[in-house]
């Protein structure tokens, strides 16, 4: 096997966040919790299903009220948005006031529904909710910690579900999903094509 030949690479220094000097392709999810008397919401892009199973994660810090939120009272939602709907998820990154709660103040503005099984809020319209208990917390990752969540409850929009019978090319074209591109840039996606798996290829 021949090495890297560096001729038309940039080799990154490691003394700063490599993510910041290249794009990446992420989810955005909305994080929904209870906070208080009131509630939370907050956008997350390092978020993923922790593995095949009902375990869902993403990354956090203890700065912020989400971590917090979810350690004292261990639920979490996870909204999925549509494209359509990346104004209200970018709103709910607005910081919070001295003076005023952030469930009184920018929440208050969004449009939000009560999750079925726990007290938590969800995105109203997105395609895909999850409803989680915290499974662990993983610190350690300099100032950010790995969230992970049991999934309690999922609800998916009908025309998000994958349906044998229909074309999932074109259904992708007709409910397109919203993706992140790290780090400040978004993308809706609709075009897609068959993954060209191996023969025989198994998960």
């Amino acid at each position: 096997m021949d090495t890297l030949k560096l001729e038309r690479f940039t080799s990154l220094d490691l003394g700063l966040p490599i993510w910041d000097r290249i794009f990446t392709i992420a989810p955005l999810v909305a994080i929904g919790t209870k906070e208080g008397d009131g509630y939370d919401m907050a956008p997350k892009h390092m978020a993923m299903p922790m593995g095949w199973d009902h375990y869902f994660g993403f990354v956090c810090t203890p700065k912020h009220g989400t971590y917090q939120n979810i350690k004292s009272n261990g639920r979490f939602t996870v909204s999925f948005p549509k494209p359509d709907q990346i104004v209200f998820t970018s709103l709910s990154a607005s910081p919070r006031l001295e003076d005023i709660s952030k469930s009184k103040g920018t929440l208050s503005t969004l449009p939000l529904v009560q999750a079925v099984t726990m007290d938590a809020p969800l995105l109203r319209d997105a395609y895909l909710y999850l409803e989680c208990e915290l499974y662990k917390i993983i610190d350690g990752f300099n100032e950010n910690s790995l969230i992970t969540g049991t999934i309690k409850a999922a609800h998916a929009h009908n025309d998000y579900l994958r349906v044998f019978e229909k074309d999932e090319r074109e259904q992708l074209q007709k409910n397109p999903l919203l993706a992140y591109i790290a780090p400040n840039r978004y993308a809706k996606i609709g075009e897609t094509y068959t993954f060209p798996f191996p023969k025989d290829f198994k998960k």
